[in-house]
């Protein structure tokens, strides 16, 4: 397997498509005034911004050894679970909500997506410094919910994305398990590995599994979401959880001043159930669930293979403390998203 970089993917660009015919052709020409960058878009592989005087897009490849303090492996084959979901969400969504798949390397694990353009925006770079649209957590969760519901019952998608390998190495096991198979809390333990059966055994609809603020690109036309490996046919509440855990996970960081923040959570969970208001997606979106999961996933970004690095230990106390009182009994059971998010005001305004 050929390792691209950003210093040697415009010669790999140029040796590799004489043997693949589908590719498009590069002249040498293009490809020396061509200027190639590294983005910083996760930890389980290499993305690079290729711009050339006639175009511009993104090359993506897996890694097999993720770049965490704790070692984390996944197999290298999830990048075609990324193409294979893009191509499907290209069918669901409005058009340039997710970018176009240009072409692919398949020995090599690499494939070309479009680029957005070059002054965009990490939602999460935006939330970090202050900066909060109500209207993009809106938006975020009329796609969501589209996605949840027209992909539901769909046998093609459960074909060919049915399998949860790939969502149990990058989400269930370096998250739920690991903190189940270290925590000191048995009960605490025995929650998380319900969790797991429960989530394993629901198969109701397209479920990303990475929907997060760091994949959501802002642009003139729109928000645009990226980052697909982890998709499968699954149980909705996990997207709920997670895109909610890292919203809340800022609210806490933005504690000072937690207002602004919280709308934006509850801007994206109205939308996105007033998108959902009259849709059967079947066993797997109750709201117990979404809760669960928004605990287990905000726990597991203190205390997961994959932490979260702008809380100081004050702040990551109080999420295992919230957490907690959400993962276990009696709360557990009685808990909704709403009154999740006016507890974490309470905490902070104690």
């Amino acid at each position: 397997m050929i390792e691209v970089d950003a210093g040697n993917v415009l010669s790999y660009l140029e040796s590799r498509q004489a043997e693949l015919p589908e590719w498009p052709k590069f002249s040498r020409e293009e490809l020396a005034q061509a200027v190639a960058a590294e983005l910083a878009w996760g930890v389980s592989n290499i993305v690079l911004r290729v711009d050339t005087p006639a175009r511009s897009f993104v090359v993506k490849q897996s890694r097999k050894q993720l770049r965490t303090p704790i070692d984390w492996f996944s197999q290298l084959e999830r990048v075609w679970r990324e193409v294979d979901t893009m191509r499907a969400l290209e069918s669901l969504l409005p058009t340039g909500a997710v970018p176009r798949v240009l072409f692919q390397d398949r020995e090599n694990y690499l494939f070309a997506m479009e680029a957005v353009e070059a002054d965009h925006k990490v939602w999460k770079a935006e939330l970090l410094e202050g900066r909060f649209d109500s209207e993009i957590a809106a938006r975020l969760g009329f796609l969501l919910a589209t996605i949840h519901r027209d992909s539901a019952g769909n046998g093609e998608l459960a074909e060919s994305l049915g399998d949860l390998t790939i969502f149990d190495e990058l989400r269930l096991d370096p998250f739920y398990r690991y903190m189940a198979e270290t925590t000191s809390n048995e009960v605490l333990a025995s929650s998380l590995r319900s969790l797991i059966e429960d989530t394993v055994a629901r198969n109701a609809c397209l479920v990303l599994a990475d929907f997060s603020p760091k994949n959501i690109l802002l642009t003139s036309s729109g928000p645009v979401v990226v980052d697909f490996e982890t998709a499968h046919i699954g149980a909705p509440g996990f997207d709920i959880g997670f895109f909610l855990s890292h919203l809340l996970l800022k609210v806490v960081f933005h504690e000072k001043c937690p207002g602004e923040m919280l709308t934006l959570a509850r801007q994206f969970w109205i939308a996105y159930r007033t998108e959902l208001a009259d849709a059967q997606i079947g066993q797997g979106n109750s709201e117990h669930q979404c809760v669960r999961h928004l605990g287990a996933c905000m726990l597991s970004r203190v205390d997961g293979k994959s932490r979260v690095d702008y809380l100081n230990e004050r702040q990551q106390q109080l999420v295992r403390d919230f957490c907690q009182d959400i993962l276990l009994p009696p709360a557990v059971a009685t808990l909704t998203i709403e009154s999740c998010f006016d507890e974490l005001a309470q905490r902070l305004a104690s």
